[in-house]
């Protein structure tokens, strides 16, 4: 495609209020996203029987200004424009109707890829999501093929998707809220180009000329439920943006599911609200998740190396474990009274089996066994 081409695309897409059902009716008419921008403010109103300041001269001017250092920006960083009717443009997303026309993008992921699962949930993880987040992602790894996992790259929930993904070597997509001249949040870079180096991608629909709002991260949230096959929320108050994203998945006809939690802990009241109204299916697993979807497993290999070793424990790390299978949750004091061990051993016990992912750790100084 030619530089100038592909710079009405982009100031075309950056259009306010341009979607697809619109654009597609304004290119059947014009014949071209160059003609929308070279022809009169008089034609355009009139095919259009419409007012709206976006065919005046002076706005279709500004879009092309900041078009034009776009692609100067795009062609310079080695980003992707991808337009609504590339082949590369996810298929899942161009089913919505409110999909963006461009996207910008870093990173070699195929956004059609067999399955993707966009993986959300709270900014204030606990460690209780993020344990259920890496298995979920470990286990999807281990059981099906064509695994892409999608979310926001912001705290919490995103991020420790991100990251697992990465670790067990499946793609991973972080949809932004922003241009690609930055990251946030920064403390995310490492992350983010970690997941562009193992086959991942950064993905927006935001020119870098574009100003920075909360708005954004509502929109964003569009993309990451309408390209996924299915959404999990892992943890969620009773209120916030991944509620949010529920919420659109289901528009978008998408699978839902969420993750229960005990009905005290505030960041399992959202996904516990989802199930019991029926708007989310209950997970547990990476397996309950391809079921649910009708995905393939993978047929499993006999191994030709030699059995694993079983976990070897002293008498005090015994006696811990035990309680802990028995007394679920359980604080220091409970686990100093039904073992009898010294709070200055137990703490030195509990932090080498958390370290041999054997305990883990919760808020309030509290353990659980890691089944």
């Amino acid at each position: 495609m030619e530089r100038a081409d592909l710079v009405y695309r982009m100031a075309f897409a950056s259009v306010r209020g341009m979607n697809r059902a619109l654009a597609d009716d304004l290119i059947a008419r014009l014949g071209s996203e160059r003609e929308f921008f070279e022809a009169s403010e008089t034609r355009l109103r009139y095919i259009t029987s419409s007012r709206s300041r976006i065919y005046t001269a002076d706005y279709r001017a500004a879009r092309l200004r900041d078009a034009e250092a776009e692609e100067r920006f795009v062609a310079s960083h080695g980003i992707k424009a991808i337009y609504y009717t590339d082949a590369e443009y996810p298929e899942r997303l161009a089913d919505c109707d409110d999909a963006p026309l461009m996207l910008y993008a870093v990173g070699n992921t195929d956004l059609n890829s067999s399955r993707l699962v966009a993986v959300v949930g709270t900014r204030h993880a606990t460690p209780y999501g993020i344990d259920f987040t890496n298995r979920l992602v470990e286990e999807l790894a281990e059981c099906t093929d064509g695994v892409v996992i999608v979310s926001g790259l912001a705290y919490g929930i995103d991020v420790a998707a991100h990251r697992a993904a990465v670790r067990c070597g499946l793609p991973t997509v972080g949809v932004l809220a922003h241009g690609l001249n930055t990251i946030y949040p920064a403390d995310h870079r490492a992350t983010a180009a970690d997941m562009v180096r193992k086959g991942g991608m950064l993905l927006t629909e935001y020119i870098t000329s574009e100003p920075v709002h909360k708005g954004n991260f509502v929109a964003r949230n569009r993309i990451v439920a309408g390209m996924a096959d299915c959404l999990v929320v892992v943890e969620s108050a009773d209120k916030g943006g991944a509620l949010i994203t529920a919420n659109l998945a289901a528009a978008y006809c998408r699978d839902v599911f969420a993750v229960p939690g005990r009905v005290t802990d505030r960041y399992s009241a959202g996904c516990n609200r989802l199930i019991s109204a029926n708007a989310a299916t209950l997970v547990r697993s990476g397996a309950d998740l391809c079921d649910a979807m009708g995905w393939p497993l993978k047929v499993a290999e006999v191994a030709e190396t030699s059995p694993e070793l079983p976990i070897v424990m002293n008498s005090q790390e015994e006696l811990i474990v035990k309680f802990l299978d028995a007394n679920e949750d359980a604080g220091i004091s409970q686990i100093v009274a039904g073992t009898g061990l010294a709070v200055g051993p137990l703490m030195s016990t509990l932090i080498d089996l958390e370290f041999r992912g054997l305990v883990l750790s919760l808020p309030g100084s509290r353990y659980r066994k890691i089944k």
